[in-house]
């Protein structure tokens, strides 16, 4: 079990030194220009005896310790990165084919908002997908080979997002979470259960009339169906059962037909991106994954 959340807690040390102090595993993405250090500063506990001058704050770092850098220079130009070679990785399977990043690591340090200053060792890693050159940064407190952590569990929290960042797209753009018009908390707490228990309804429909959980078989119900079809159920309780049993045969029509168009799309994009990978000569079939086996 691990933490994980984007840039705009990557970013916030205080955040991520509450998890260390719990003892928290975490993979957080983190902004380019986030610092690091590649070797750990030394901190000095308290002033040496021939100390003279001002009075100084301690713990403090020693004067000629270098400043952490960049990230996204650290990619480019320290030589842990620079002379490693990619290992590449099936991050995740989609409907449009399998997506394939490459992954560098290496050891770092960050800087602390406690008198430790310097955190323990953490993983610093360069994620780039090999088909648009997107780059991702992660940093977790935990070393691959240590503790029983391996490059591959750490990423796949790193890139265990797209679950629930696809959640609420689907609640957003199907089933009304940004459509409220409200201020107060509780409202948009109030909106925000409504919207889960209607995507909860819509996912045990898919999960009990879906023939095949494969996109391609053209039998795989999507929330936007789901919600389409209860709408006209709702939609026709008060009508003549003759008016009633025209609008399911349309409708029904209509979720075969675009059924099969969502089928036929992910084959031609499946195909597409299997010639794109197949250029780059890589076979996502023969690569490291990152998804458990048997699951999608």
């Amino acid at each position: 079990m691990a933490w994980t959340a984007d840039e705009a807690y990557g970013r916030d040390g205080a955040f991520l030194d509450g998890l260390d102090r719990r003892g928290e595993a975490y993979v957080v993405e983190i902004p380019p220009n986030a610092h690091v250090w590649m070797v750990k500063p030394k901190v000095l506990k308290a002033p040496p005896d021939n100390e003279t001058g001002r009075p100084k704050k301690y713990p403090r770092l020693r004067s000629c310790e270098r400043p952490p850098n960049e990230v996204q220079n650290l990619a480019i130009y320290s030589p842990a990165f620079r002379k490693q070679t990619p290992q590449n990785y099936r991050i995740k399977d989609t409907h449009r084919g399998s997506e394939v990043w490459e992954v560098r690591w290496a050891a770092c340090y960050r800087k602390t908002h406690t008198d430790q200053l310097v955190s323990n060792q953490c993983t610093l890693i360069v994620a780039r997908n090999v088909l648009t050159d997107e780059t991702k940064y992660f940093l977790s407190n935990r070393v691959p080979g240590r503790d029983g952590w391996t490059l591959r569990q750490i990423l796949r929290v790193a890139f265990g997002r797209w679950p629930i960042e696809d959640c609420f797209r689907e609640t957003k753009e199907e089933l009304g979470l940004d459509h409220f018009e409200c201020r107060g908390w509780h409202c948009i707490h109030r909106h925000l259960f409504v919207t889960i228990l209607c995507q909860l309804f819509c996912a045990r429909v898919r999960q009990e009339l879906s023939p095949s959980e494969d996109v391609t078989s053209g039998e795989l119900l999507t929330t936007e169906q789901v919600r389409r079809a209860a709408n006209v159920v709702v939609g026709s309780l008060n009508f003549p059962p003759r008016i009633r049993e025209q609008l399911y045969r349309e409708e029904a029509d209509r979720q075969s037909y675009h059924a099969r168009r969502n089928a036929q799309a992910s084959r031609s994009h499946r195909k597409t991106r299997r010639k794109q990978l197949a250029k780059l000569g890589i076979d996502p079939d023969k690569i490291k994954s990152v998804p458990p086996k048997n699951t999608r």
